[in-house]
């Protein structure tokens, strides 16, 4: 892949910043247990949030190409920080796309600045794969919506500034019909939130928000009343490969350090390294996450030239994930009993990358999805039919 001189300007800003500032402090600052705000300002400030919205925000105006070099170099040094530049990219977008363009510049100029972050309200207790499943509801009262319901799985859950909450609006039965989307500040009266006590993950958080008759501006719906699903959604594609990414500069930073301990580590007169048994796993996995790494930017390549990419994000989707877990846990068995400690990160980027086997569409969703696009709805179809 050919960058030009203002991605490799950006990705070594990132780069540096990632390994000099980031990486040294990957474990400590996982007992933080929530986001250092003066980090986020110092990230904001270096242009590395949002790199693709608009230069009104303060974006700089960067291709989903550039957005996703960011996303790997920050998530190469902590993976759980590299969730400021996604989430800046996906909230971002979607509020740029959706919102009035008053509420559009209050808080995506706050989110590239590193002031706020912007959650994702979809996930309810009933609900999981089948996001359109939506209970939380919204009715209008005047120039006010009343909002009602409880959202679970919500990343930020305890940090957020503000959420895109879905909600219907319309009859309970209508699936993706009648769900519409708002802009909702989370100092609003009659939100609660809470936190779980998840295996990874544990500065970013994730937990439930209900939702008592809060009441939020009208002009804070986005989009079309009753549309938000379909007109919200189409962002998703993008997510899903900086996700990808994200476990892939894990991986790829476990795979590195292997690499070091290997040239060093002396068994039977000889560095480990020599020993195929013990290299060409590492090898392999070196080789499972190029392709994966490929295939990311050849989706990315897709969407800025305007073209379909859902597959593809959908096959790096249940790909990163699973190899950037395996690649680690072998990294983990390479070390031997020295892995099976907490001293290294092994353990840590283990967890961390296995919540994205669940979060944000599962291996079975992503691959439905491919076949839908490569077979179109029939093959979900007959599927449902002989469910039945």
């Amino acid at each position: 892949m050919l960058l030009n001189e203002d991605q490799i300007a950006l990705r070594d800003v990132a780069r540096r910043f990632s390994r000099e500032k980031l990486k040294p402090h990957y474990q400590t600052r996982e007992a933080d247990l929530g986001f250092d705000r003066a980090l986020m300002k110092e990230i904001g400030a270096l242009g590395l949030i949002g790199v693709d919205l608009p230069e009104e925000y303060g974006g700089l105006g960067q291709s989903g190409v550039t957005s996703g070099l960011i996303t790997e170099e920050i998530a190469y040094g902590d993976f759980n920080i590299s969730y400021l530049q996604l989430l800046g990219s996906l909230m971002g977008a979607i509020v740029h796309r959706n919102a009035n363009p008053e509420l559009a510049r209050h808080w995506n100029s706050r989110l590239v600045a590193g002031d706020a972050i912007i959650g994702l309200g979809l996930t309810e207790p009933r609900g999981g794969s089948d996001a359109a499943n939506l209970q939380v509801k919204a009715r209008r009262d005047g120039n006010q919506y009343i909002l009602s319901g409880e959202k679970t799985s919500i990343s930020f859950s305890d940090q957020c500034d503000a959420i895109v909450l879905f909600a219907r609006t319309g009859k309970p039965d209508a699936g993706a019909r009648g769900i519409s989307a708002f802009l909702v500040p989370m100092d609003s009266p009659g939100i609660q939130r809470t936190r779980f006590n998840d295996v990874g993950s544990k500065i970013i958080g994730r937990g439930s928000v209900f939702f008592d008759d809060v009441r939020i501006p009208a002009e804070n719906l986005m989009g079309q009343e009753g549309k938000g699903f379909t007109e919200v959604m189409q962002g998703f594609d993008f997510s899903r490969i900086l996700i990808a990414l994200q476990c892939v500069a894990a991986a790829q930073a476990s795979i590195d350090e292997t690499w070091e301990y290997m040239k060093e580590r002396q068994a039977m007169g000889a560095p480990i390294v020599q020993y195929q048994g013990v290299s060409f796993p590492i090898v392999e996995f070196e080789t499972l996450l190029a392709a994966c790494r490929q295939l990311c930017y050849h989706g990315l390549a897709l969407r800025d030239a305007g073209q379909p990419h859902t597959a593809e994000a959908a096959m790096v989707k249940w790909m990163g994930p699973k190899t950037s877990f395996d690649a680690i846990h072998q990294c983990i068995l390479t070390f031997g009993h020295y892995g099976w400690s907490k001293d290294l990160p092994h353990q840590q980027r283990l967890r961390d990358v296995m919540g994205l086997e669940i979060g944000d569409g599962t291996a079975q969703v992503m691959k439905l999805i491919v076949a839908r696009e490569r077979a179109g709805r029939v093959a979900v179809q007959y599927a449902a039919e002989n469910r039945k």
